[in-house]
């Protein structure tokens, strides 16, 4: 209906599309009359001084993403995600290692040569730490 309705239940003000990074969006601000004095603007946005802003991506991408987000309270998507994680972590590790986003060396030879001695390199990394005990790389804490 192209109204959106703030938690103090004021309406907004006007919906303007705009192409924000070559994604097309819809912004919808609030009058300034109703959230800058406004007790709830805490709960509606950051901003200190200006009133409130949403953008809204287009329909198909909001249903696309809210359909992603509940497929991913799923068990068979946790089980595939455990598996992908797994394999990420192995391709930083060989990115950090032996920089192997960008070639040394031009030339088809010389670049499979490099793929080689990098291989060489992490399977000699991975058997260190494996008769070490040692783990390949800092755990994560947050």
């Amino acid at each position: 209906a192209g109204k959106a309705t703030c938690p103090a239940g004021h309406t907004s003000a006007t919906w303007n599309p705009v192409v924000s990074e070559g994604i097309p969006k819809t912004v919808v601000s609030f009058a300034a009359l109703d959230c800058i004095p406004c007790p709830f603007k805490p709960q509606c946005t950051t901003a200190k001084k200006n009133r409130r802003q949403l953008s809204l991506h287009p329909r198909q991408m909001t249903e696309a993403l809210r359909h992603t987000r509940t497929r991913q309270k799923t068990k068979d998507w946790n089980t595939d995600y455990a598996l992908r994680s797994g394999i990420e972590g192995t391709i930083r590790q060989a990115t950090a290692v032996t920089d192997t986003r960008r070639a040394r060396y031009r030339g088809l030879a010389k670049t499979h040569l490099e793929h080689i001695y990098s291989a060489v390199a992490l399977n000699l990394i991975r058997l260190n730490a494996w008769w070490n005990d040692r783990p390949l790389d800092r755990t994560r804490t947050s």
